[in-house]
C-alpha cells in the first residue's frame, strides 16, 4: 500500500491500526524477550504470567493515550512524541518489575531490558519511517531556496519556512566568514561563489534576501552583485513591519527592477512641497493614470484641504478615488468622471470646486498608439492642454503645472510634437501676465508606468518569453514614479512664468541590460549563442514608428541650477501667443474637416523641431 493510501485513511480507522499495531508491539516485545532469554523449550507460562501479559498491555495503552501519544499527527510529530513513547514504555518495564517482585512472576532479570528495547523499536520505528517518508516526499514537492545571511533575520525566516509546505531552505549563504564553512539550524553556510553549485546540485530556484538592517545604497549593491545569478530574488518585508505586526516573515515580496535602478532620494524642501497644496483645493487631471495617481497620493500628504480628482477613465478614477477616501478621511475628496476636452465640465469644476492649484498630468503618451490616431493624440495633448489652462485663467487659478516628457524635445514621433506644442501653448499664455502662474516640468520614462516597458517585459518573462526589444542600442531614461512625483511638485511650486523645469534623471539604461537584469531577477538567463541552455529567448523586433534610439531631456545645451539638486531650469526659445493662437486655429480648422495629412503638415511647420523618425 503506497504511503498516500495510509494517510488518505479515516482517523477512527487510523486510530484502530495504531492501537492493533501497538498492543501487538507490546506483546510481542515481551514474548521475544522471554524466548530470546529462556528458548522456546523452557517456555511455560502460567495463567498469572498471561494475565500480567494482558494487564501489561492494557496499562501501556492507557499511559499512552492518557500521554496524548494517539492524538500525535505521525507525519508532523516531534521529538517530544519519542520522548513520551520512551517514558510510557520506562513505566510499562517497571510495572513489568513490579509483578515480578511482589506476585513471584517467572521472568528473568534481563527480560524487562530485552522488552523495553524491543518495545520501543516496534512502536517508534514505523512511527518514524513514516514521518520520514512524509518529510521526503514534502521535500521533493517543495521549491528549494537559499536564504542570503544567516544571522537572525534569516534564522527566523529558515524556521517559518521549515514549518511551512511550500519553500524548502537548502542552505545559508552569507559574507561573513565567521559563518562561512559551518552549519546554522542544521543548513550549510556556503560563500557567495558556491551558489552556481548549489543551484545545479538542489534544483534551487529562488533566493531569498533576509538583511534588513542594511542601507537602501548597500541593498541596490547587494541586489545588482546577486542579480547575474540568474536566480530568481525575494525578500523578506521591512524589520518595522514585522515588528509591529503588519507583516510576517514569511510575506516575501518580489525584488523589481526598481530595487535595483532606484536612487537614494534626496530630502523634499518642505516649503515648495507645501506652499501649492497645504490648505487649498487641488485639481489634478489624469488622476487615475500612473503619474497622476501617484502625484494625487504625494498631494494628499501635504494636506490640502480639497482634492479635485478628475479622470476619464472610470476604472481608474474609482481605484485612486477609493484609495485616498479610505487613506486621507480629513480630505475632501471630489471625483469628476469627464474629459479635459470638455470645456463646458471644466468649467463647472472650477465654478463650483473653487480650483486654487492645477497638475496637468492628463495625456496620450504612447508613441505608437498616437502615431496610428494623430487626430486624437493632436486633440487630447494640444486641445484639452489649451481648454485646461484657458479656463484656469478665466477662474483665476493660482497655480498651473503641466506635466511633459523628454519625447518633446526635438520630436521624431506626433505624441512627442503635441507635448512640445503643449508647452509651447503653456509659455505663450504666461505671457499674458494673468494672475495664474505657470511652470512647465519635463521628465523621462517612469518605472512601472502603464505602457511601459517594464510590465511589459514581466508580463513577457512570467508567459515564458520571448522578451522583445525593439534595439540593441536603445536607451531610456528611468526613475521611480515616487520620486518624479516628488520632484514634479517641487519643481511646480518654482515656476512662475512658463520656465521649464528639467529633471535629474540619472544616468541612462540600455533596454536590453533593462531586459536581462528583469529575467535574472525572476529567475531566468537569457538564452543566446553565449549561452544556449537560457531558459528564455531575446528578440529584437526593429524600432517602432516614431521611436528614437535615445531621448534628450534638453532643446539647447543651456540649463540652470535651482535650490533643488535634482531640478534643472530649462533656458528655452518661446513663442508669441498670437503666433501660437493662429496654429491652434489651423489645427483647429484640419480636425473640423478630419484632416490628418494637414494636420501634420502643421506640426511639420511649427517650430517644434519636429523630425519624424525613418525607420
Amino acid at each position: 500500500m503506497q504511503i498516500e493510501k495510509i494517510f488518505e485513511l479515516h482517523p477512527k480507522a487510523k486510530l484502530a491500526i495504531e492501537f492493533t499495531w501497538d498492543a501487538l508491539s507490546v506483546v510481542v516485545a515481551l514474548l521475544f524477550a522471554y524466548w530470546l532469554r529462556i528458548g522456546i523449550a523452557q517456555w511455560d507460562f502460567s495463567a498469572l504470567e498471561w494475565g500480567i501479559l494482558g494487564a501489561n498491555v492494557v496499562f501501556t495503552l492507557s499511559a499512552l493515550t492518557f500521554a496524548g501519544h494517539y492524538s500525535q499527527i505521525i507525519r508532523f510529530m516531534g521529538i517530544g512524541a519519542v520522548y513520551i513513547m520512551i517514558l510510557v514504555l520506562l513505566c510499562s518495564t517497571l510495572y513489568l518489575l513490579l509483578a515480578k517482585y511482589t506476585l513471584n512472576v517467572f521472568m528473568p532479570a534481563t527480560v524487562p531490558l530485552i522488552y523495553l528495547m524491543v518495545a520501543i523499536t516496534l512502536i517508534a520505528a514505523p512511527r518514524l519511517l513514516i514521518q520520514a517518508s512524509a518529510q521526503a516526499q514534502r521535500y521533493k514537492m517543495r521549491e528549494k531556496c537559499i536564504i542570503f545571511g544567516a544571522a537572525e533575520a534569516g534564522r527566523s525566516l529558515a524556521l517559518t519556512l521549515r514549518a511551512g509546505n511550500d519553500i524548502q531552505p537548502i542552505a545559508f549563504v552569507d559574507d561573513k566568514r565567521q559563518y562561512q564553512g559551518k552549519q546554522v539550524l542544521g543548513l550549510p553556510v556556503a560563500s557567495r561563489n558556491e551558489i552556481p553549485d548549489l543551484v545545479k546540485k538542489f534544483g534551487v530556484s529562488k533566493m531569498l534576501l533576509a538583511v534588513n538592517n542594511t542601507s537602501s545604497s548597500r541593498r541596490k549593491e547587494l541586489i545588482a552583485e546577486l542579480e547575474p545569478f540568474a536566480v530568481e530574488l525575494l525578500s523578506i518585508p521591512n524589520i518595522q513591519d514585522i515588528v509591529s505586526g503588519k507583516r510576517k516573515i514569511d510575506e516575501l515580496r518580489e525584488i523589481k527592477i526598481e530595487d535595483l535602478l532606484g536612487r537614494d532620494p534626496v530630502p523634499p524642501i518642505p516649503e515648495l512641497l507645501d506652499i501649492n497644496i497645504r490648505g487649498k483645493c487641488v485639481m489634478v487631471t489624469g488622476a487615475g493614470g500612473s503619474i497622476g495617481s501617484e502625484l494625487c497620493r504625494q498631494i494628499a500628504l501635504s494636506r490640502p484641504t480639497k482634492m479635485v480628482l478628475y479622470e476619464l477613465s472610470e476604472f481608474n478614477l474609482y481605484q485612486i478615488e477609493n484609495e485616498l477616501t479610505r487613506k486621507f478621511k480629513d480630505i475632501e475628496i471630489v471625483p469628476v468622471l469627464a474629459s479635459i476636452q470638455d470645456t463646458v465640465a471644466l468649467r463647472e469644476v472650477f465654478s463650483q470646486q473653487k480650483v486654487q492649484t492645477i497638475y496637468h498630468a492628463a495625456a496620450y503618451k504612447h508613441v505608437p498608439m498616437v502615431e496610428s490616431n494623430p487626430l486624437a493624440g493632436i486633440r487630447n495633448n494640444i486641445f484639452g492642454t489649451a481648454n485646461v489652462a484657458l479656463v484656469g485663467v478665466e477662474y483665476d487659478v493660482e497655480k498651473f503645472v503641466l506635466i511633459s516628457t523628454d519625447k518633446a524635445v526635438r520630436p521624431t514621433n506626433i505624441m512627442g510634437a503635441t507635448k512640445r506644442f503643449a508647452e509651447l501653448y503653456v509659455q505663450g499664455i504666461a505671457e499674458l501676465h494673468s494672475d495664474t502662474q505657470f511652470a512647465i516640468v519635463r521628465f523621462g520614462n517612469v518605472l512601472g508606468s502603464s505602457g511601459s516597458v517594464v510590465p511589459l517585459f514581466s508580463n513577457q518573462i512570467r508567459n515564458g518569453g520571448p522578451i522583445t526589444v525593439t534595439h540593441p542600442d536603445i536607451i531610456r531614461f528611468f526613475m521611480t514614479i515616487p520620486e518624479a512625483a516628488q520632484l514634479v511638485i517641487q519643481a511646480g511650486a518654482m515656476g512662475r512664468n512658463g520656465e521649464v523645469f528639467v529633471l535629474d534623471m540619472g544616468d541612462p539604461v540600455k533596454i536590453v541590460d533593462l531586459a536581462s537584469k528583469m529575467a535574472h531577477l525572476m529567475g531566468h538567463s537569457i538564452r543566446d549563442e553565449d549561452n544556449p541552455d537560457g531558459t528564455i529567448e531575446l528578440k529584437f523586433s526593429g524600432l517602432r514608428p516614431g521611436e528614437k534610439l535615445y531621448e534628450e531631456l534638453l532643446i539647447d545645451d543651456a540649463d540652470t541650477q535651482t535650490q533643488h539638486p535634482r531640478i534643472m531650469g530649462a533656458d528655452e526659445q518661446k513663442l508669441p501667443f498670437e503666433e501660437i493662437v493662429m496654429l491652434v486655429d489651423r489645427l483647429n480648422y484640419s480636425l473640423l474637416n478630419q484632416q490628418p495629412d494637414e494636420a501634420l503638415q502643421i506640426l511639420l511647420e511649427a517650430p517644434l523641431g519636429y523630425a519624424p523618425a525613418k525607420h
